[in-house]
């Protein structure tokens, strides 16, 4: 599924000439277009507003394309379900909000539409989580989500970095619903769309939101990252579309041996795991019995300059030694947190009891 049109409407010759420009490439399955635009700081442009509703009705009309808005208010779906709207979509914006998303979803209740779902801007999976399961409580069925990355205050190549492993786990727990990406709100410029969209291909995604503009320098929101629709497919014939399965007539002998060397290594990395967090518990005990402070930043560094070390030596990266590395600090912290404040210890480290544990903050 390919959804591509511009950021913004800003008039109907705008809105109409890219439309007819990108149902020419033939690569467009549903032309968008923001109508209303909730922005992060109020005098910016924030929509044409309704006004804006007949040119997406004259773009069905004149390309056969079906068109879809963002919707943040109730009257937002009642405008667009009167002007003969086909799909809508839930912004960033108000997919953070439960309450913003409930009120959607009261709206749609007895509507046959279907209803896409992006991100909301914090990486949080059970906040998206929550305003699907608001969307089809209300009856839909139709539904998609799409990823749009997530806010960050750190300085990114990226307007909004993509954290993939969020998207993944909303493919594995809905693997039925269809999951697009947005690579132009995640890039926020059209240099790095190319990347960002063979990713999320590659990552199974089932289609693209890309924004195109026939202008788009001169865009009204977001210029850098709009496309105009020839560059759109260059882009789209650039691209490499795969298979998630292969044909039941294909064998899958070596895949499937493959995979089967990968599940016993995943099984001893888990028992290496739990091994590790026995002899924490130890080191625990001795910490207790010692008046030792948990963080010890001397021997934490230690650990992280050997991991490096041999990290680079296996070709990994040390942005993955680092999140990996942190995430087992993060668990042995909790394992000697409770350990250390248990009524309960017995000397060997093995069983402490977990009446009377303290949550201790700062460690």
């Amino acid at each position: 599924m390919i959804i591509s049109g511009p950021c913004s409407a800003e008039s109907e010759l705008q809105v109409l000439e890219t439309a007819r420009q990108l149902a020419a490439t033939g690569k467009v399955d549903i032309f968008r277009a923001g109508i209303w635009k909730p922005r992060t700081r109020p005098g910016t442009f924030e929509g044409v507003g309704d006004v804006g509703l007949p040119w997406l009705r004259a773009v069905k009309e004149e390309t056969g394309l079906p068109v879809t808005v963002e919707v943040a208010k109730a009257v937002h779906i009642d405008l667009a379900l009167k002007h003969g709207i086909d799909v809508l979509w839930i912004g960033a914006r108000t997919t953070v909000n439960p309450f913003s998303v409930q009120e959607l979803a009261d709206a749609l209740r007895g509507v046959d539409i279907p209803v896409l779902v992006k991100n909301p801007i914090n990486a949080d999976t059970e906040l998206w989580i929550g305003a699907l399961e608001r969307i089809l409580k209300a009856g839909i069925r139709n539904t998609g989500l799409i990823h749009r990355g997530f806010s960050s205050y750190s300085k990114n190549e990226y307007r909004n970095p993509p954290m993939w492993q969020i998207p993944i786990e909303m493919k594995r727990r809905f693997p039925e619903i269809p999951l697009l990406c947005d690579p132009s709100h995640i890039c926020g410029n059209r240099h790095l769309l190319r990347d960002i969209s063979q990713k999320s291909i590659d990552l199974g995604f089932s289609g693209l939101m890309v924004e195109s503009h026939i202008d788009p320098d001169n865009a009204w929101s977001d210029a850098a990252q709009q496309l105009k629709p020839q560059d759109f497919f260059h882009l789209m014939e650039m691209l490499v579309w795969r298979r998630e399965q292969l044909p039941e007539t294909d064998t899958h002998a070596e895949l499937t041996a493959l995979r089967g060397l990968i599940d016993q290594l995943d099984d001893e990395l888990v028992n290496l795991l739990g091994q590790r967090m026995e002899i924490i518990d130890k080191i625990g005990v001795y910490k207790k019995n010692n008046n030792l402070t948990i963080l010890q930043t001397k021997r934490w560094n230690e650990i992280l300059k050997r991991g490096f070390a041999r990290g680079e030596e296996l070709g990994l990266t040390r942005d993955f030694l680092t999140r990996y590395l942190n995430a087992i600090h993060l668990e042995s912290i909790h394992h000697q947190n409770e350990v250390m404040n248990s009524d309960e210890v017995k000397v060997s480290g093995l069983n402490h009891s977990e009446k009377g544990i303290k949550h201790v903050k700062g460690q």
